[in-house]
């Protein structure tokens, strides 16, 4: 009867179905804005942004964290300070900065189990990189960030090329898309096929069924034009974004300036970014942001998956603008990259240095990548190689390290033959030119889109991509929905190992010290919530993982 108790308390703690006050909510003209030299404190807070009370790992106290703003050539110092305390979620973290090459700071990726062990509570530690001149559109997260670990970064380029095309670009028009759940994510990670509860624009929205609460305003005034930066830091599903009465001009796909393209709706992926600009030229009035997820019975019915556009002037009432059918919407295969274009190589099929194939299936829940399932080593890639480790047969996870040599072009193609997708593909460490398209029978050498999270499409569909090796060190190639990487979507691309040490910086010695602390925790101070969380999961679906080891 005890556990009984037990479990039904903690369900309750995760579950906390309490309408809880907006009043902390902040509008969108006050988001916090840090700069490149700042503090990240990640800690548990109640929060309900789309009126569902629950607790959440949050950044500074807020949803989604606050803006990174930086200028190109800027240096960052960011210090993750880990003050977790809530044992039904994780404990422990780590922040990736999602677009940022890392060029000899592999040390700051900030991808626990490859580049680095988790942060572990009441630790800090100063992530110290260059940018290496890049400037875009980029975020931070955990890999584990379904409990609310999401923030925007966006490096501003004074010589922006793009710039003559809108006349505003600022922390107003930076625009978040997030998928939420009422229920943590260590119990949902036990659930196969689970959905979310609600979609937030800029961290508020509403839930089927659920009250009518605050949706985010995106303000405009008439004539201007607008840069809106889109970060879909969605955890599972894809959207379809679109702006009632407006078209969208996209110049940025993931960090890279591409040629302008007109578009009245465009797909976006989990992790996936594009720059549009938005001519504010139709009347004053109230226009419906639309941001459909992928989801069975998704609509907009009472304000869901929407957010709303206010033209100055315009009474603040919620828009009454009518959803039309797509007539011009986005297909990958018409971006086309603005500097530099074209892919490295023989413009052939097959005809790169290293050409790799990865076939992605699916075994009770799990996902394989040519037959093996990712699983997180106990140390950490990068301090397996600069202990030594040269050979594949060295390297754990076993056969989940594939090693690449410097400076060759690498031509990945990546087929689904199992359930799941579309699946959006990310690798760490590069942009890469997307040949050819999930979907798209035909190949482009000559001037394809450059980004670094790509949609691998679905079952029996396949992508081509290319990069070259001048970025020594481990970097993670994963599907970027966390569910997908829980179960094993993942392998390591380990290039030029034998120079990792010399192009690598000076790490900190607080890099050294993460490993030692985090392996000093107990299974209780890691949170997660153990079986506990399990049993929640089981009182949920039937349709389960296996439970954790603690069981």
């Amino acid at each position: 009867m005890f556990n009984l108790i037990l479990i039904a308390s903690f369900i309750s703690s995760i579950n906390a179905a309490a309408i809880v006050s907006r009043s902390q909510s902040y509008p969108l003209s006050q988001r916090d804005v840090l700069g490149p030299k700042t503090t990240l404190t990640v800690a548990n807070k109640v929060i309900a942004p789309d009126g569902f009370g629950r607790p959440a790992t949050l950044v500074n106290g807020v949803f989604p964290g606050p803006l990174i703003s930086a200028q190109k050539g800027d240096d960052f110092a960011i210090e993750v300070a880990n003050q977790l305390t809530d044992t039904s979620m994780f404990t422990s973290t780590s922040v990736h900065w999602h677009g940022l090459y890392q060029n000899g700071t592999s040390f700051a990726d900030g991808t626990s189990s490859v580049t680095q062990c988790p942060i572990a509570p009441n630790n800090s530690y100063v992530h110290t990189f260059s940018a290496q001149n890049q400037a875009g559109t980029f975020w931070y997260h955990s890999h584990y960030s379904c409990d609310g670990l999401r923030g925007p970064l966006v490096i501003y380029d004074p010589q922006d090329p793009m710039a003559h095309m809108y006349d505003v670009d600022d922390a107003s028009t930076v625009i978040t898309l997030a998928d939420w759940y009422h229920t943590a994510a260590t119990v949902l990670r036990y659930v196969i096929g689970n959905t979310a509860s609600s979609t937030l624009v800029n961290g508020l929205g509403r839930y089927a069924g659920g009250p009518m609460s605050d949706l985010s305003v995106i303000s405009v005034e008439q004539g201007k034009r607008y840069r809106m930066r889109l970060i879909s830091m969605s955890c599972d599903p894809n959207f379809q974004f679109s702006i009632d009465g407006h078209n969208l001009t996209i110049i940025e796909a993931d960090g890279q300036l591409t040629e302008p393209l007109v578009v009245d709706q465009l797909q976006i992926f989990a992790g996936q970014r594009y720059s549009v600009v938005l001519v504010a030229d139709r009347p004053a009035d109230n226009y419906w942001i639309r941001n459909l997820p992928n989801t069975a019975n998704a609509s907009f019915v009472g304000g869901t998956n929407s957010a709303i556009l206010r033209y100055k002037g315009a009474p603040k009432t919620e828009p009454t603008t009518v959803n039309t059918t797509s007539t011009n919407p986005l297909q990958e295969t018409n971006l086309h990259t603005l500097v530099n274009p074209g892919a490295p190589g023989i413009p052939e099929y097959g005809k790169a240095d290293i050409n790799l194939n990865l076939e992605v299936s699916v075994d009770g829940g799990n996902f394989l990548i040519n037959n093996v399932t990712f699983t997180a080593p106990t140390v950490p890639v990068l301090l397996q190689i600069l202990s030594g480790a040269q050979d594949p047969s060295q390297l754990m996870p076993n056969e989940s390290v594939i090693i690449l040599e410097a400076n060759k072009v690498v031509e990945l193609t990546l087929s689904t033959t199992g359930p799941g997708g579309p699946h959006p593909i990310h690798l760490h460490g590069h942009s890469f030119d997307v040949v050819q398209s999930a979907g798209n029978s035909t190949f482009n050498y000559a001037n394809p889109v450059r980004r670094d999270v790509v949609s691998a499409g679905s079952l029996g569909q396949q992508m081509v991509i290319r990069w070259v090796t001048d970025n020594s060190g481990p970097w993670f190639l994963h599907c970027h929905i966390d569910w997908h990487l829980e179960a094993g979507f993942a392998v390591v691309m380990a290039e030029s190992i034998a120079d990792t040490r010399a192009n690598m910086g000076q790490a900190p010695e607080t890099w050294s010290q993460l490993c030692p602390a985090y392996n000093a925790l107990t299974p209780l101070q890691l949170g997660g919530g153990g079986l506990n969380s399990y049993e929640a999961a089981a009182n949920i679906s039937t349709n389960l993982y296996p439970p954790p080891p603690l069981a």
